[in-house]
Protein backbone atom coordinates (compact mmCIF):
# COMPACT_ATOMS: atom_id res chain seq x y z
CA UNK A 1 0.00 0.00 0.00
CA UNK A 2 1.32 3.42 -0.88
CA UNK A 3 1.63 6.05 1.85
CA UNK A 4 2.10 9.64 0.75
CA UNK A 5 1.16 11.01 4.17
CA UNK A 6 3.80 10.43 6.88
CA UNK A 7 1.21 10.16 9.67
CA UNK A 8 -0.66 7.37 7.86
CA UNK A 9 2.65 5.64 7.19
CA UNK A 10 3.69 5.89 10.85
CA UNK A 11 0.46 4.15 11.85
CA UNK A 12 1.33 1.23 9.55
CA UNK A 13 5.07 1.10 10.27
CA UNK A 14 4.91 -1.38 13.16
CA UNK A 15 8.68 -1.49 13.77
CA UNK A 16 9.01 2.29 14.10
CA UNK A 17 10.79 4.84 11.97
CA UNK A 18 13.61 5.43 14.42
CA UNK A 19 16.12 8.26 14.13
CA UNK A 20 17.68 10.02 11.14
CA UNK A 21 20.22 7.68 9.54
CA UNK A 22 23.10 10.14 9.94
CA UNK A 23 25.84 7.50 10.01
CA UNK A 24 25.03 6.36 6.45
CA UNK A 25 23.52 9.61 5.14
CA UNK A 26 26.28 10.07 2.56
CA UNK A 27 25.21 6.79 0.88
CA UNK A 28 21.56 7.83 0.38
CA UNK A 29 19.71 10.20 -1.91
CA UNK A 30 16.96 11.70 0.28
CA UNK A 31 16.26 11.14 3.96
CA UNK A 32 16.36 7.73 5.59
CA UNK A 33 15.80 6.63 9.17
CA UNK A 34 17.12 3.74 11.25
CA UNK A 35 15.54 1.81 14.11
CA UNK A 36 17.98 -0.83 15.40
CA UNK A 37 16.02 -3.90 16.51
CA UNK A 38 18.81 -6.15 17.83
CA UNK A 39 21.92 -5.02 19.66
CA UNK A 40 25.21 -5.98 18.01
CA UNK A 41 26.93 -8.65 20.10
CA UNK A 42 23.71 -9.77 21.81
CA UNK A 43 22.25 -11.54 18.77
CA UNK A 44 23.97 -13.50 15.98
CA UNK A 45 21.84 -11.60 13.42
CA UNK A 46 21.75 -7.81 13.16
CA UNK A 47 18.23 -6.50 12.45
CA UNK A 48 17.25 -2.90 11.77
CA UNK A 49 14.13 -1.27 10.40
CA UNK A 50 15.17 1.14 7.65
CA UNK A 51 12.66 3.79 6.56
CA UNK A 52 12.89 5.82 3.35
CA UNK A 53 10.97 9.03 2.63
CA UNK A 54 9.30 9.14 -0.82
CA UNK A 55 12.01 9.21 -3.48
CA UNK A 56 14.80 8.17 -1.10
CA UNK A 57 17.11 5.36 -2.13
CA UNK A 58 20.54 4.13 -1.21
CA UNK A 59 23.49 4.11 -3.58
CA UNK A 60 24.54 1.07 -5.54
CA UNK A 61 26.47 -1.17 -3.18
CA UNK A 62 27.88 -4.66 -2.70
CA UNK A 63 27.96 -6.77 0.47
CA UNK A 64 31.26 -8.66 0.64
CA UNK A 65 32.28 -11.54 2.88
CA UNK A 66 35.02 -14.16 2.84
CA UNK A 67 32.43 -16.68 4.03
CA UNK A 68 28.66 -16.38 4.57
CA UNK A 69 27.25 -12.87 4.63
CA UNK A 70 24.65 -11.18 2.49
CA UNK A 71 21.40 -9.50 3.41
CA UNK A 72 17.69 -10.19 3.61
CA UNK A 73 15.11 -7.41 3.24
CA UNK A 74 11.65 -7.93 4.75
CA UNK A 75 9.33 -5.19 3.52
CA UNK A 76 6.99 -4.02 6.28
CA UNK A 77 5.24 -0.81 5.18
CA UNK A 78 4.75 1.23 2.03
CA UNK A 79 6.16 0.58 -1.43
CA UNK A 80 9.68 0.58 -2.80
CA UNK A 81 12.16 -0.77 -5.33
CA UNK A 82 14.99 -3.30 -5.37
CA UNK A 83 17.36 -3.76 -8.28
CA UNK A 84 20.36 -5.91 -9.03
CA UNK A 85 22.81 -4.65 -11.62
CA UNK A 86 21.87 -5.86 -15.10
CA UNK A 87 18.31 -6.81 -14.11
CA UNK A 88 14.97 -5.01 -14.12
CA UNK A 89 13.91 -3.20 -10.94
CA UNK A 90 11.50 -5.20 -8.75
CA UNK A 91 8.50 -3.51 -7.14
CA UNK A 92 8.32 -4.11 -3.39
CA UNK A 93 5.37 -3.86 -1.06
CA UNK A 94 4.44 -5.03 2.43
CA UNK A 95 5.30 -8.73 2.71
CA UNK A 96 7.94 -8.78 -0.06
CA UNK A 97 11.15 -10.58 0.86
CA UNK A 98 14.45 -10.14 -0.96
CA UNK A 99 17.57 -12.26 -0.46
CA UNK A 100 20.79 -10.53 -1.55
CA UNK A 101 23.83 -12.81 -1.76
CA UNK A 102 27.33 -11.49 -1.24
CA UNK A 103 29.00 -10.02 -4.29
CA UNK A 104 25.80 -8.71 -5.92
CA UNK A 105 25.74 -5.01 -6.91
CA UNK A 106 22.31 -3.60 -6.03
CA UNK A 107 20.27 -0.74 -4.55
CA UNK A 108 16.90 -0.37 -2.79
CA UNK A 109 14.62 2.42 -1.65
CA UNK A 110 11.19 4.04 -1.72
CA UNK A 111 9.03 4.76 -4.73
CA UNK A 112 8.64 8.44 -5.64
CA UNK A 113 5.10 8.54 -4.24
CA UNK A 114 5.31 6.45 -1.07
CA UNK A 115 7.09 6.14 2.24
CA UNK A 116 8.77 2.74 2.52
CA UNK A 117 10.19 0.59 5.30
CA UNK A 118 12.01 -2.74 5.41
CA UNK A 119 13.78 -4.79 8.01
CA UNK A 120 17.39 -5.36 7.04
CA UNK A 121 18.74 -8.68 8.28
CA UNK A 122 22.52 -8.93 8.00
CA UNK A 123 23.48 -12.56 7.48
CA UNK A 124 26.40 -13.64 9.69
CA UNK A 125 29.69 -14.11 7.89
CA UNK A 126 33.43 -13.72 8.08
CA UNK A 127 35.41 -10.65 7.02
CA UNK A 128 32.25 -8.76 6.03
CA UNK A 129 32.22 -5.26 4.59
CA UNK A 130 30.04 -3.10 2.39
CA UNK A 131 31.39 -1.43 -0.72
CA UNK A 132 29.41 1.75 -1.38
CA UNK A 133 29.38 2.85 -5.01
CA UNK A 134 27.79 5.52 -7.17
CA UNK A 135 24.34 7.03 -6.52
CA UNK A 136 21.31 5.88 -8.48
CA UNK A 137 20.85 8.87 -10.80
CA UNK A 138 17.64 10.89 -10.76
CA UNK A 139 17.30 10.32 -14.51
CA UNK A 140 17.48 6.53 -14.10
CA UNK A 141 15.32 6.42 -10.95
CA UNK A 142 12.57 8.68 -12.32
CA UNK A 143 12.04 6.31 -15.28
CA UNK A 144 10.86 3.54 -12.93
Amino acid sequence: MKYKNKKDFENANMFGTGVPNEMFDKYFTGDSFLNILTKPGESPVFLANVTFEPGCRNHWHIHHAAKGGGQILICTAGEGWYQQEGKEAVSLQEGSIVYIPTGIKHWHGAKTDSWFSHISAEIPGEEKNNEWLEPVSDEFYNKL
